[in-house]
């Protein structure tokens, strides 16, 4: 039976759905993983998101709380809003209470990547405060770590990422994932898909 990897993921102007779009390839790029790509709910009016001069949602799927319970590994992917995650990704985190107390996620294997505004923006201070959500619901953080290798050393240029995850800045917005970025959240999708397949009882 093929293990079921879902990429679940908020994203207003675009960019932490760019990194989602690469690690679904990389998950996918693992024998006897199926990678599913889903947004979380939007919070905000069409009015505030216009005014804001965000652009249209992809056609990924929106997930409810509840269908979070069918996969085998979950790698949530966020923008972060004052060093945490947006306020719709914890909105979508608040409504799964029901999942905490049948403990519908405790053992699966949880991954995150985000974007921030800058480089002091938090792409560490939002990784691990989203950790707080996973430990609650008992499931296993698969940090990618250093596992990207040599890339990760890079200094000739700014990349975003770390080894919580696969990471992007925005900047004004103008600025989108370098190829080495792209590149992390490949090797992300990929590594974590060969996780949760160990931890299902195959062979990566």
């Amino acid at each position: 039976m093929a293990v079921k990897v879902y990429v679940v993921f908020y994203s207003t102007y675009g960019h932490v759905a760019k990194l989602a779009e690469e690690i679904k390839k990389g998950a996918a790029s693992v024998e006897g993983v199926e990678v599913k790509i889903w947004q979380v709910p939007e919070t905000l009016s069409d009015e505030v998101l216009g005014k804001m001069g965000a652009p249209p949602k992809t056609d990924a799927p929106i997930i409810t709380p509840q269908e979070l319970a069918d996969a085998d590994g979950i790698l949530f992917g966020f923008p972060t809003r004052f060093g945490m995650m947006a306020a719709q990704m914890k909105a979508f985190f608040d409504a799964t209470g029901g999942l905490w107390r049948e403990q519908s996620l405790a053992s699966k294997p949880a991954g995150i990547f985000f974007s921030t505004g800058t480089q002091g923006g938090g792409q560490e201070t939002t990784a691990l405060t989203a950790v707080t959500q996973l430990t609650h619901h008992g499931m296993v953080f698969v940090p990618v770590g250093y596992t990207f290798g040599a890339k990760m050393f890079g200094m000739d240029s700014v990349q975003g990422g770390s080894p919580y995850g696969a990471g992007t800045f925005a900047g004004d917005g103008s600025r989108w994932p370098t190829e080495v970025e792209l590149e992390h959240a490949f090797h992300q999708g990929k590594y974590f898909a060969g996780i949760a397949k160990r931890l299902k009882g195959g062979s990566a």
